[in-house]
């Protein structure tokens, strides 16, 4: 599936963007606060795009503008989440490179996929979710709408070896529709 915006396509991760994926998951602040290391290699970031974008509901964030993928956003459905264990809900997560930051792609790519979720795949709740410290991704959650669930403290990152606390929230059909079906 292709979704777009009016700066964005979402499209499915391809080996051929590997790459693209490697400039900016090399990147020290962008994989680390999300809570998995930065790539080493082109062929690392081949390896991840075959065995974890390549998935249903991955997507990499591409410019309209120069036809490049310039991060990463995804719904994990029910069995690659530990949010919830409903086939009705899922998890919202997104990353994008540095060089991008503050320009609003990653807000503007949520907002689609938050309708994908509630409109295309009948989701009745999407989760969303930021390690402490992750300031950029709280905002992004706080600007689209999400509201606050929970804070875990004691949280496993396995990736990074590390333990993190972690702040959860959700977002609902009737509050999605609420913010954004006026």
């Amino acid at each position: 599936m292709i979704l777009e915006t009016e700066q964005l396509i979402l499209r499915p991760w391809t080996e051929e963007d590997a790459e693209e994926c490697y400039r900016y998951s090399k990147d020290p602040e962008v994989g680390p606060a999300a809570g998995w290391p930065a790539h080493g290699s082109v062929e690392e970031s081949r390896e991840v795009i075959r065995n974890v974008l390549m998935t249903d509901e991955t997507y990499a964030v591409v410019l309209k503008e120069t036809g490049m993928p310039v991060g990463c956003i995804s719904l994990k459905l029910n069995g690659s989440t530990d949010m919830t264990d409903r086939d009705d809900e899922c998890e919202l997560g997104y990353w994008i490179g540095v060089p991008y930051w503050g320009k609003g792609l990653i807000p503007e790519a949520s907002k689609e996929l938050l309708r994908h979720a509630f409109e295309d795949l009948g989701m009745n709740m999407v989760w969303c979710g930021y390690y402490e410290g992750n300031e950029k991704s709280k905002r992004v959650q706080e600007k689209l709408g999400f509201r606050p669930v929970r804070v875990t403290h004691g949280v496993e990152v396995k990736l990074m070896n590390e333990i993190r606390t972690e702040y959860v929230n959700c977002m609902s059909r009737e509050e999605w529709c609420e913010l954004y079906k006026k």
